[in-house]
C-alpha cells in the first residue's frame, strides 16, 4: 500500500510541474489560458461565456440551455449543422453544455487543427443566424428533454422540487432546462436578447490545453477573436438567500418503483466563506460520508444496517453563489423513509460529538490524492477546471492548491464546520411518496441533434 501511494504522490508532483498555465487578455477583454500537455498530440479548446440558468428569471428559464442548441445551427456564414461537419472532417469532436454558472462550447482535435476550432468559434461568438424555423425545432427538442430527464424521472423531479422548495431568492432554484411553461412561451427574441446580452469577448474565456505552443495560440487568438467588438456586461445583481428561519419539508407524489430521500443543508462555498477552510472542511467531510466503498455511509447504511440500497453525499465548493452539502438515499424494501432521515441525521450529529479518526483522514486523503491524479491525465478535464473556476470569479489556481487545501484539514475544523452549518435551520428534506405505475410507459426518443447540456 505505501509503495502505490508513493507512485501516485510521484505521478501527482509530474503532473503539477509538467508546465505552466499562459495567461493572456487581449485588448477586447477575453481571457486565454494555454497549458501544453505534451502526452499525446492532440488539443482540447473551450469557449466559456459568464451565463447559465443562475443568469434567469422568471418567464425566460431555459434561454440560457436553448439558445446553447442554436448555437449549432448556422451563421451569417455557415448552414445549421455545418460547423459539426467541418470539425469532423477534420477529425474533431465537439459538443457544449449548460450549467448555472456558465455556458461552454469544446472541441477536442489534433493540435495542428486548432485554427479551425477558433475559426468557427470566433465566427458564431458574434455572427450566429438565429432562424424561426430551426428555433420551433430546437425548442421542441428541449421540451422532450425535459419531459424524459426530469418530468418523467421521479427522483430527478424530486430534486427539482427540492432545489426550488429549499432556495427562497437564490437563483440555483431556477432548473437549467427551464420551466415547461416558460419554454412553451418562448419567443426567438428571447435568444436573441439573450445572445447580444451575454456572448461577447469580454464575457468568455478560452481555454487551450494539450500539444500546442502558448505563443501561437496566442497569436491565432489575437487572429480569430481579437477583432470581435466587445459589449456593456452589466453584472447580475445580487439575488442573495435569506437566512433559513427552520427546518423545510417537501413531498412529491409521483409514479415510481420506490420511495426516494433527499436532504439539503445550505453551506457556504470559496468566495462567501466567513473563513477560507471552511469549504476544504465541508469537502472533507463529505469525502467521509460518501468517498468510496469505506466511507460511512455504505459502510453504516448499506452494508451494515442495511437500511438502504443506495446512499450519497455529495458538496461542491466551487460555484459563484452558496449552495448546499447534499445527501440522497433510496431504502431498501420495506424499511421505511423515516429510518433512513434518522439514520443519516445520526451520521451528522456524529462530526459534531466525535473528531474524525487519524485513520479515516488519511484513508481520504489518500483517495483525494489519488483522484486528482487520475483527473489530471484529462486535457479535457484540465481544461474544465480553469474555465469553470474563472468564469465563476474564482481564480484558476485554486485548482492545483485543492489537494494541499483539503491535506490541511484538521478533525478540529471538521467538527467545527458540522456544529456551524449542518444545523436544524439549515435542512430542507424531500420525500418522493410513490404513486403507482401506469402499465409499460413507452418513452418518445429525443428528436434533433445531439447537443445540449
Amino acid at each position: 500500500m505505501r509503495s502505490v501511494l508513493t507512485g501516485f504522490l510521484l505521478a501527482l508532483a509530474v503532473c503539477q510541474v509538467q508546465a505552466e498555465v499562459v495567461e493572456h487578455q487581449l485588448d477586447n477583454g477575453m481571457k486565454v489560458f494555454v497549458k501544453p500537455d505534451r502526452r499525446a498530440p492532440i488539443a482540447v479548446s473551450q469557449v466559456w461565456y459568464k451565463v447559465g440558468s443562475s443568469y434567469e428569471h422568471g418567464g425566460i428559464t431555459g434561454v440560457s440551455h436553448v439558445l446553447e442548441h442554436m448555437m449549432f445551427k448556422g451563421t451569417n456564414n455557415l448552414e445549421p449543422g455545418e460547423f459539426s461537419r467541418i470539425i469532423a472532417a477534420n477529425g474533431g469532436d465537439e459538443n457544449a453544455f449548460t450549467g448555472r454558472d456558465y455556458t461552454a462550447y469544446f472541441q477536442t482535435m489534433s493540435s495542428d487543427r486548432i485554427e479551425v476550432s477558433f475559426r468557427l468559434e470566433a465566427d458564431r461568438m458574434r455572427n450566429i443566424k438565429l432562424q424561426q424555423e430551426e428555433f420551433l425545432k430546437e425548442v421542441e427538442v428541449v421540451k422532450e428533454e425535459r419531459r424524459m430527464r426530469t418530468e418523467d424521472k421521479p427522483t430527478s423531479l424530486t430534486y427539482e422540487q427540492f432545489l426550488t422548495g429549499a432556495y427562497e431568492a437564490s437563483p440555483y432554484r431556477i432548473p437549467v432546462i427551464g420551466w415547461m411553461a416558460d419554454l412553451d412561451a418562448m419567443e426567438l427574441e428571447d435568444l436573441q436578447s439573450w445572445y447580444r446580452m451575454w456572448y461577447a469577448p469580454n464575457n468568455a474565456t478560452l481555454v487551450v490545453v494539450g500539444d500546442v505552443d502558448p505563443a501561437h495560440v496566442i497569436r491565432l487568438a489575437e487572429k480569430h477573436f481579437g477583432p470581435l467588438k466587445p459589449e456593456r456586461i452589466s453584472r447580475p445583481k445580487p439575488r442573495t438567500e435569506p437566512q433559513q428561519k427552520g427546518i423545510k419539508r417537501f413531498t412529491v407524489k409521483a409514479p415510481a418503483r420506490q420511495p426516494y430521500l433527499i436532504m439539503g443543508y445550505k453551506t457556504p462555498v470559496i468566495g462567501t466563506a466567513a473563513e477560507s477552510w471552511e469549504p476544504y472542511a465541508l469537502e472533507m467531510l463529505a469525502y467521509v460520508l460518501d468517498g468510496g466503498s469505506s466511507a460511512r455511509l455504505t459502510s453504516h447504511l448499506i452494508r451494515g444496517s442495511k437500511l438502504a440500497a443506495s446512499a450519497d453525499a455529495s458538496y461542491n465548493a466551487f460555484s459563484r453563489l452558496s449552495s448546499m452539502l447534499v445527501m440522497d438515499a433510496v431504502p431498501t424494501p420495506g424499511k421505511p423513509i423515516e429510518q433512513i432521515e434518522a439514520a443519516l441525521l445520526g451520521e451528522i450529529e456524529r462530526f459534531k460529538t466525535e473528531r474524525v479518526s487519524d485513520r479515516e483522514m488519511e484513508r481520504v486523503r489518500n483517495q483525494i490524492i489519488a483522484s486528482k491524479v487520475f483527473e489530471k491525465d484529462s486535457v479535457f478535464y484540465q481544461a474544465m477546471l480553469i474555465g469553470q473556476l474563472e468564469t465563476i470569479g474564482l481564480d484558476w489556481r485554486l485548482s492545483e492548491q485543492y489537494v494541499d487545501n483539503l491535506k490541511q484539514v484538521t478533525p478540529e475544523q471538521i467538527q467545527a464546520v458540522a456544529k456551524k452549518y449542518l444545523v436544524e435551520d439549515n435542512l430542507s428534506v424531500a420525500v418522493l411518496e410513490p404513486l403507482p405505475l401506469e402499465g409499460n410507459k413507452t418513452m418518445k426518443p429525443v428528436a434533433g441533434g445531439r447537443h445540449g447540456g
